[in-house]
């Protein structure tokens, strides 16, 4: 008898997954263990192994597919079987539809075509949708009928899509999103003919031709010569989304303080020098620092917050995300409990997540739960940034290289290793003052770090 292989849980929180590539091709043999897929999720890429050995038959799920978790997608048995089973039979497989999208040259104006490719037949009659969208939607009052999909290839409602319903933000393909914010569009005022009235870029198009005389083409840009289109999804796309969203709720205030860093600089070479050889790595700006924020938030415990709905929750634990900038786009892995490490510890964990962030193999767990970030590009020679803070987080630090500066140092002019913090916080959540008494006792502690 043939055995289903579906896409397993990776992660608490993950409720979908992207189809990265399949390692196998239609009737190929395989082994028990054997990597035959790999996928991404809104964090990471992970390979998938064989759950069987046997001849796989391939569902209608394709590279770049959007797949709920715990869906068939392949069956591995003897050559004369076949994808897929039947329905009746096998209640768990979920049934959905595949939907692909494509652009079209052949289109006017290169408009979007939308083809649904029915596995049963059409669209459920009745609403999926995933857990967390259940309960937030029973939370508000809404009726997830009214809501439109993104999850599952359009056919399962997520969290997301109750939020974005909450806030009445305007649905859109990420290719009209991209045509109204080059030609200066407000999507608010559109009418999309898209699938569940999501807005195209025809509907952009369109409401262009109101403006633009007729010799003048719709789109000003459309003829010119593109060098390479990566689609706006996978980690790329969950990046622009919640950095888009962070930037559209917070009420973002930037506090910028500058620093003197020679004594963590004499520090961390004195350090150096000691622990390097019995440590196998020496400490680095990044460790220290993350230890002073740590223990900043200690003595702030306002700052280690998130807000809801209709509260600012204070946390116990204090989980640090530190930005890592990977090949394949900017991750933000968590240390847990950081307060409560010594330098070595942090120190060892940081790398071990770095080292799985560049080569794509962190969990999704390893990417949740944090309560403050920092992020530096002073590795880079940034002096000064604002970084976007990462939602519900209260803050978020961003630091600049350490450089030397002619300061007055006691009223004579000096030499010193200078270096400039930025506190970007939700004036919802903190007030200006006691943010920046919280800046100013990480300042404290960058000047005189045995403190």
């Amino acid at each position: 008898m043939a055995v289903e292989f579906f896409v397993p849980k990776l992660g608490q929180t993950v409720e979908e997954v992207t189809i990265i590539d399949w390692l196998v091709k239609d009737g190929d043999a395989v082994e028990q263990g054997q990597s035959i897929l790999e996928v991404e999720t809104d964090k990471a890429v992970f390979p998938v192994e064989a759950n069987a050995t046997g001849i796989i038959h391939l569902g209608p799920y394709l590279k770049g597919d959007l797949v709920p978790v715990i869906t068939t997608i392949a069956v591995i048995g003897k050559p004369e079987d076949q994808f897929p089973f039947d329905d009746a039979a096998h209640p768990s497989r979920f049934v959905t539809a595949a939907i692909t999208r494509t652009i079209s040259p052949d289109n006017d104006a290169g408009s979007e075509v939308e083809m649904q490719s029915p596995i049963d037949g059409g669209l459920p009659d009745r609403v999926f949708a995933s857990p967390r969208a259940k309960r937030l939607a029973s939370e508000k009052g809404v009726d997830l009928e009214d809501v439109e999909p993104s999850g599952g290839m359009g056919v399962r409602v997520i969290e997301r899509d109750v939020l974005d319903y909450l806030t009445q933000a305007p649905r859109a393909t990420p290719l009209a999103k991209r045509v109204a914010a080059e030609v200066g569009v407000n999507l608010v005022s559109l009418t999309g003919s898209g699938i569940g009235g999501r807005i195209t870029r025809l509907d952009v198009e369109r409401s262009l031709q109101v403006v633009i005389p007729e010799h003048t083409p719709a789109v000003p840009f459309a003829d010119m010569e593109i060098l390479e289109r990566v689609p706006l999804s996978g980690i790329r796309g969950v990046i622009a989304e919640r950095m888009a969203h962070s930037a559209r709720t917070t009420a973002r205030v930037t506090l910028v303080m500058e620093v003197d860093a020679t004594e963590l600089a004499s520090m961390r070479q004195r350090l150096k020098i000691k622990v390097e050889t019995e440590w196998g790595f020496a400490p680095g700006y990044n460790d220290l620092l993350a230890k002073i924020v740590a223990t900043a938030l200690g003595r702030h415990p306002y700052m280690n917050a998130r807000l809801t709905e209709d509260a600012i929750e204070y946390l116990k634990p204090i989980n640090l995300g530190m930005a890592v900038d990977t090949e394949h786009g900017l991750q933000v892995p968590v240390i847990r409990d950081a307060n409560c490490k010594s330098l070595r510890q942090f120190g060892i964990e940081f790398r071990q997540l770095v080292e799985r962030a560049r080569s794509r193999k962190l969990l999704p767990d390893d990417l949740t739960g944090g309560t403050f970030t920092l992020t530096s590009l002073g590795a880079f020679g940034v002096d000064a940034f604002t970084p976007v803070i990462k939602y519900p987080e209260a803050a978020i630090l961003g630091v600049g290289r350490i450089a030397e500066k002619a300061v007055v140092c006691e009223g004579k002019l000096a030499v010193r290793n200078m270096c400039t913090l930025s506190l970007v916080f939700d004036h919802r959540l903190v007030d200006g003052a006691p943010a920046a008494r919280f800046l100013a006792y990480i300042k404290e502690l960058v000047e005189e770090p045995n403190l």
